[in-house]
């Protein structure tokens, strides 16, 4: 078997999302402590690390792989990189796997990738990507290569006001999992997309929600208004964005959520709740 044959064979452990979820769980029931809210995504991000770092099918099927670069680190969720300037990011794609590659002026492919933040949310499956020290990036071309992939839905960029961080949001079909390998001498990251294809039932989901906009600067202006919270950008199905608060399974928690989001003194009621189907985008 060769070592492109290997890689495309890696079988991404299903239980590593219920590791995820559990988690995520005990680091959101932590929060109610201002000292916890800065340790959840540790909490999170070490259960997963653990995890992933024990898996024989992963360690041992990577270790055989000849691969250009050196292995960094493999992870679901998270943060990478090295602190950088000037980077532009690249895309490439082949056969079920999404390559993000880095450059410079004077560097066709950087040593190490760009510090980055690796965020997965679930209704509809997605990863959010965001790049600092980065000046660069080709959206059109990343959305390009990546929707060649069949298990890619959709691909959009992240609006974010810091000039030197860029982002993008990749959505993939139901039931699809993912692992991100970090690689360096060069750096790079390659995405690796994986499914059963047994079918997926959808399930309706509770958030907190903002009317759509356009994709613009009022987009990062809201994130930066509520620094505290776990703001992301859902594409709506008219093409437009909508700013989003969790993802609740009763419309009880939302409700909640919103209360206590409204007694913020800068709160401007931009918010409201909202449901829609897991693999769907919200109207």
């Amino acid at each position: 078997m060769t070592g492109k044959d290997r890689y495309e064979n890696i079988e991404i452990p299903a239980q590593l999302t219920d590791v995820i979820h559990h988690a995520q769980k005990r680091a959101t029931a932590r929060k109610n402590s201002s000292r916890m809210i800065r340790y959840a995504s540790v909490i999170v991000a070490c259960a997963a690390f653990l995890f992933v770092v024990n898996i024989p099918s992963v360690a041992n099927a990577m270790s055989k792989i000849p691969v250009v670069g050196s292995i960094v680190q493999v992870l679901q969720f998270g943060d990478g990189g090295k602190i950088t300037d000037g980077v532009t990011v690249g895309s490439e794609a082949t056969e079920n796997t999404l390559k993000i590659n880095f450059s410079t002026d004077e560097q066709d492919q950087t040593n190490d990738a760009p510090h980055y933040n690796v965020v997965h949310k679930e209704a509809p499956n997605r990863i959010l990507f965001t790049f600092s020290g980065a000046r660069y990036m080709d959206i059109k071309k990343v959305k390009a290569d990546f929707m060649t992939q069949p298990l890619v839905k959709d691909v959009y960029g992240s609006m974010i006001l810091d000039d030197s961080s860029v982002g993008f949001v990749v959505v993939l079909k139901e039931g699809v999992q993912y692992a991100v390998t970090e690689f360096k001498n060069p750096g790079y990251l390659e995405v690796k997309l994986t499914s059963d294809g047994k079918p997926v039932t959808p399930r309706k989901v509770y958030s907190l929600r903002t009317e759509s906009m356009p994709f613009g600067e009022s987009m990062g202006i809201i994130k930066e208004s509520y620094p505290d919270e776990d703001i992301s950008f859902l594409k709506t199905s008219t093409g437009e964005f909508t700013a989003v608060i969790g993802e609740y399974l009763t419309a009880e928690e939302a409700e909640q959520k919103l209360k206590e989001l409204a007694q913020q003194p800068d709160y401007h009621e931009e918010f409201y709740v909202d449901s829609w189907m897991s693999n769907e985008n919200p109207k």
